[in-house]
């Protein structure tokens, strides 16, 4: 069998990716398909609800840096973890308790972030050690840098765009799990 011959979805454990069954990757698809369109339909739902799985996250990591600070283990700093785990459970609790808030002030983090990557961007074009051409460099600074100034000027904006974003993201690969998943059937079905 050659390479060309072999399922881009591995139907025998050949392939790029493991085995997988027909359903499987329809129901994948389709799950797929239908988070995407109900973020992109409620951008706002899916930020808050997205921001309120993360605050339980915060909330599971501050008990578990806790419970390691408490752990005895001698020679080994408690404070990092103390400071881990009291940061984790403010975190958890003004997620949990505020979402909208949450969601705005992550989104201006993101904003600074994406500004400074901008800038390093820019600065690193311009470097002497520069291993590919400057200007493909320019490109990806400037982006960084308009996105990161939308976000920290209009945080909520900012928020339904990513929400949007993840649920196109979630459309697009549902779609390619249900073509793989429906090629892989009418495989099936001629062998």
């Amino acid at each position: 069998m050659t390479t060309s011959d072999r399922s881009p979805v591995g139907s025998h454990g050949e392939g790029p990716l493991p085995a997988a069954e027909p359903g499987t990757l329809i129901m994948r698809g389709a799950g797929g398909v239908v988070f995407g369109v109900l973020a992109v339909v409620w951008p706002v739902t899916t930020g808050l609800a997205l921001v309120l799985l993360w605050g339980c996250w915060a909330l599971f990591e501050g008990i578990g840096a806790l419970v390691q600070a408490f752990q005895s283990n001698p020679g080994r700093s408690r404070f990092g973890y103390l400071l881990l785990g009291v940061a984790g459970l403010a975190a958890a609790v003004l997620a949990i308790s505020s979402p909208g808030l949450t969601a705005t002030t992550l989104t201006r983090i993101l904003g600074v972030w994406l500004i400074l990557r901008g800038l390093f961007e820019a600065v690193a074009a311009f470097r002497r050690e520069v291993v590919t051409a400057r200007w493909l460099f320019l490109p990806g600074a400037v982006l960084s840098a308009v996105l990161g100034v939308l976000f920290v000027t209009n945080p909520g904006r900012a928020a339904v765009g990513i929400a949007v974003l993840l649920g196109t993201m979630a459309i697009a690969w549902g779609l390619v799990f249900l073509a793989s998943g429906l090629l892989l059937r009418s495989q099936k079905s001629r062998a």
